[in-house]
Order: C-alpha cells, then structure tokens, then sequence
C-alpha cells in the first residue's frame, strides 16, 4: 500500500476542490445545441489562435458539431475531455487572459453530454419579445451567449471591448454590432465561426437601438 504524506494528501484535495463544481444533472431542463452549446462554444472556444479550421489548436476544430464530438463522450459528462478542460484548476479553458466560463455555463455543457450530446433534438420555441427589450433583461445575454467570449477581458479582440455599457454604446454609434450581426457587406459577419444570431434576437437588438440604446 502507497503511503501518502500529508503535502501529497493536501495537494489531492485541492484538485479535487478545484474539479468540483456545482452542476445539477438530475434535472428534466433539456439543452439545445444550436441555441445553447454551439455559440457558447463559438464564443469561448474558437477565437483566433484557437480551435477553428484555420488554426486547429491541438489539432481541434470545434466549428462544427462533429468537430465538438471529438472531445465529449456523450452520457459521460465527467469523462468527456470537454468538461475536464473547462474544469481544470490549473490548466483551464479558455486560457488567461480570457474569462472562464461561468458555473452556468459549465452546467449547461454538462447536462447536454449527459443527455446524450445531441445535435438534431427539436429546440424549444420561445415567444419573440420585442415589445419591452432592455440592456439588462434582453441585450446583455445576448452579447453574453454570442459575442462576449471574444470581446471583453484585459485583450479583447479587435479592440473592441464589452466588459461594459459603454463599449457596447460605441459599436452601436459606429454601426459595427448590428451590421456584424446581421452580416452586411462590408462588416465582419459575428460571431466569427459561429452561425448567425438567431432573427428573434437580432430584431430585439434593432428594437433596443431604435429607442435610443438605453442602458436600462
């Protein structure tokens, strides 16, 4: 029998402390990925110098959904490469200076390979609210799920920074969020690698600007 000494014991439980999170999978909430983990992926995960067709980081391309597969063993969230690498204490992805994902969002990511990683699982349909779109309550998730992983930490790309109200206010003024996200010609088409925002989101993205891009 190995013998642990007691640095050794205290350098296992801090692994093990910093793996555990607070996922909940024994839940009937069903994640959809083309509306869930394919633009939280995008935004995290696909960033220039990372894993995206051109420069295949470790050899991986998490563009597309098979791409994806090659690091998730569905129904085994806590075996699948994807949820370790999120998780990791010291080696987590995204790197720094990017923002780790949040609990939430590791939950979710958890869920959908427990749930067996579908692709094709019929996504709920939700209601188009664009009648009382706020900053708060309808913009910022947005800019949280699809743009957010690019765009804010200490080198956001492309300057352009979302870590506030105010970075947000400038690519409105410029025109470069609504023409990135409705892909115009002559704008970069967002979410770079990832497919369009859905037209729900950017028509309450249109409404917020024509009422003036309140921060409310």
């Amino acid at each position: 029998m190995l013998k642990m000494t007691w640095p050794v014991a205290g350098m296992v439980y801090v692994l093990a402390s910093f793996s555990c999170t607070d996922e909940y999978i024994g839940t009937d909430r069903v994640v959809c990925y083309e509306q869930e983990i394919a633009p939280l992926i995008v935004s995290s995960c696909t960033r220039s110098e990372c894993h995206n067709p051109v420069d295949l980081q470790e050899g991986y391309d998490f563009t597309t959904y098979d791409g994806l597969l090659t690091v998730v063993k569905p129904g085994d969230y806590a075996g699948s490469k994807l949820y370790k690498v999120i998780t990791d204490a010291f080696e987590v992805m995204p790197p720094d200076p990017f923002e780790r994902l949040t609990k939430d969002d590791i939950t979710t990511i958890a869920l959908w390979i427990e749930q067996g990683a579908q692709k094709d699982i019929v996504c709920s349909e939700t209601l188009c609210d664009t009648l009382d779109v706020r900053y708060s309550t309808s913009i910022k998730p947005i800019l949280d799920l699809y743009c957010n992983g690019c765009h804010t930490g200490t080198q956001p790309q492309g300057d352009i920074s979302y870590n506030a109200y105010a970075g947000v206010k400038a690519t409105v003024d410029n025109g470069t969020l609504i023409g990135s996200v409705r892909r115009e010609r002559g704008f970069v088409a967002m979410p770079k690698n990832g497919n369009k925002i859905p037209d729900c989101k950017i028509r309450q993205i249109e409404k917020w600007i024509s009422e003036g891009a309140k921060n409310n």
